[in-house]
């Protein structure tokens, strides 16, 4: 079994798509961990339905535990996603998260994470991208899809 991921962001001026874009995380080894548990039934390990912005530039690595910078205001803070199940491939195979952040400040958006609360938490995937800058009143939104498929 493999874990496909794509991220797709999208941002909005003055109701205008402005920038489009797409890529593709690492699932760290502490994802991986918490993937497993929470498909055996552990209950202590919570559903990964948090998503988190940063403005890290180092490379995603299996051994991450956090972003490397996270944001916490501009209206860009972790947040709950919406969620649900998608089919890609086969019935229910994807899990997407979806979340409109709506920017209060000026930032520089260069990382995203999945994280299973609404801080501290399990990081689930990490990726590190090409920068996108917001200005205040701009409608950011990231949709992260988590797909199941065979090797």
């Amino acid at each position: 079994m493999v874990i496909k991921t794509k991220i797709i962001e999208k941002v909005y001026r003055q109701g205008k798509l402005i920038l489009e874009q797409m890529s593709e995380n690492l699932t760290p080894n502490t994802g991986l961990a918490g993937f497993i548990k929470r498909m055996g039934g552990d209950g202590a390990t919570a559903g990964f339905t948090y998503l988190a912005l940063g403005t890290g530039s180092t490379a995603a690595d299996a051994t991450d535990t956090a972003l490397e910078t996270e944001i916490t205001d501009s209206g860009l803070a972790r947040a709950a996603a919406t969620v649900s199940y998608e089919d890609t491939t086969t019935t229910g195979d994807t899990l997407q998260l979806v979340k409109a952040f709506t920017a209060t400040g000026s930032k520089t958006v260069t990382e995203i994470g999945i994280l299973n609360a609404s801080s501290s938490g399990v990081l689930g995937g990490r990726v590190v991208k090409t920068g996108v800058p917001l200005e205040a009143d701009d409608i950011y939104t990231v949709t992260y899809s988590i797909q199941l498929a065979r090797a």
